[in-house]
């Protein structure tokens, strides 16, 4: 029987790929599973974090303690890598299939890379239509777009999944069907998030789910918001939750996940009901630490893993944003709301961490009540953070009021 590794962040995306195992089973193979997550799994893996961390010298409970997202990465990755490759010549896999946004790529590449050339390697990604020479290097990884974010199984992703499901079938020499997908059919809703308002997302997700609504997520790396706009406007959409609108800071500051100045125009021409923010508006992201540009190099910059480096967003950046968007938001021919999280835009735009902006944030927020003179377009303010709950739940709730009128 052949055997398929399934690498990934059992612990934040166990939902996922448990479905990605239950594939892999339903078509005859062997599913072999590797837990790289930081956290408890949703499922007992075959091989637990403790195991990866220690291949590379280090201690997961300690690192689960601190809650460092960067060392967790760092940790990880380098285990995968030194790990994998030794499961592999004890004959433990035939191929490897993993999937992720920009860390859980980050995590998986490493071991795929270090892989012997041949050996079937597939990585469904967030990252996966933009420059990935990072994660490729110069090794025969596959890698398959996610087209939306791949927490959620929803209509797009568990085709997405059940595609890659096959392809690693067909590459370790199997063939096989999977029965039809035969899920209910439900109202559309588009949301976009980045690592740094992931828990909003999915609180408000949680809640349009409870609603009766399917949420497909976008990443905002650029692709993810492009895709997001052409899928908005093909029709695909009863909702936006336009919550994370981070690409804006690529576009006006030169970094490496711009999604084009057409960002937040699709739900403006179709006129689909709307609930936006400014998720992640202080950062502007870039490459490896040492691709920044050297006119950046004094600037705050945050390692967010070993592939994406951040840089906190400046007072004059952030009146610039406002003024762009607000030009967008002013074309609203249909009523919008957009939420103002007065406590930060971020996880790390917030109270004693690295990106934490109460001046960025006062410039950013005045621009946009000076600029927005459209009266269809609501301005709420509120004393939260974005990832907070009561957040999250006013934006589902008022994109379902809207919806309904």
């Amino acid at each position: 029987m052949k055997t398929i590794a399934i690498a990934g962040t059992f612990d934040t995306k166990g939902q996922e790929f448990l479905y990605v195992k239950n594939l892999v089973e339903e078509l005859g193979l062997k599913a072999f599973t590797i837990h790289s997550g930081v956290f408890e799994p949703l499922f007992e893996p075959d091989v637990s974090n403790a195991e990866v961390a220690a291949a590379a010298g280090y201690d997961i409970a300690a690192i689960a303690e601190k809650q460092d997202r960067a060392l967790g990465t760092e940790a990880l990755s380098k285990g995968m890598e030194a790990l994998v490759p030794k499961l592999y010549e004890e004959g433990k896999f035939d191929g490897i299939l993993s999937l992720g946004g920009s860390g859980g790529t980050s995590l998986a590449t490493p071991a795929m890379r270090a892989l012997p050339i041949g050996v079937p390697k597939l990585m469904v990604s967030t990252m996966a239509s933009g420059n990935v020479s990072q994660y490729v290097g110069t090794s025969d990884i596959i890698m398959m777009p996610s087209i939306v974010d791949v927490a959620g199984l929803n209509k797009i992703s568990k085709t997405i999944f059940r595609n890659a499901v096959l392809a690693m079938a067909g590459m370790v020499g199997m063939k096989g069907n999977l029965k039809p997908d035969t899920a209910e059919e439900k109202p559309l809703v588009a949301a976009t998030m980045f690592g740094v308002t992931t828990p909003c997302i999915d609180q408000a997700k949680a809640y349009l789910e409870k609603e009766g609504y399917e949420v497909l997520v976008f990443h905002a790396t650029g692709t993810g918001g492009r895709t997001m706009e052409s899928l908005v406007d093909a029709g695909f959409f009863t909702g936006v939750l336009d919550l994370t609108t981070t690409e804006w800071c690529d576009e006006v500051v030169g970094g490496v996940l711009a999604a084009g100045p057409d960002r937040c125009g699709a739900a403006i021409r179709g006129k689909v009901p709307q609930v936006v923010s400014v998720g992640a508006l202080d950062m502007v992201n870039f490459g490896p630490m040492d691709t920044v540009p050297e006119q950046f190099k004094g600037r705050n910059l945050y390692k967010h893993n070993p592939t994406v480096t951040l840089m906190r967003t400046t007072v004059e950046e952030n009146e610039e944003m406002a003024k762009r968007l607000a030009e967008k938001w002013n074309a609203a021919e249909s009523e919008m709301e957009l939420l103002l999280p007065l406590k930060g835009v971020s996880m790390i735009d917030a109270d004693g961490q690295p990106f934490d902006g109460p001046e960025e944030r006062a410039a950013l927020y005045a621009a946009l009540k000076k600029g927005i003179t459209n009266p269809l377009v609501k301005i709420t303010e509120m004393n939260n953070n974005i990832n907070d709950a009561e957040f999250a739940e006013a934006a589902a709730k008022k994109l379902i009021e809207l919806m309904k009128k």
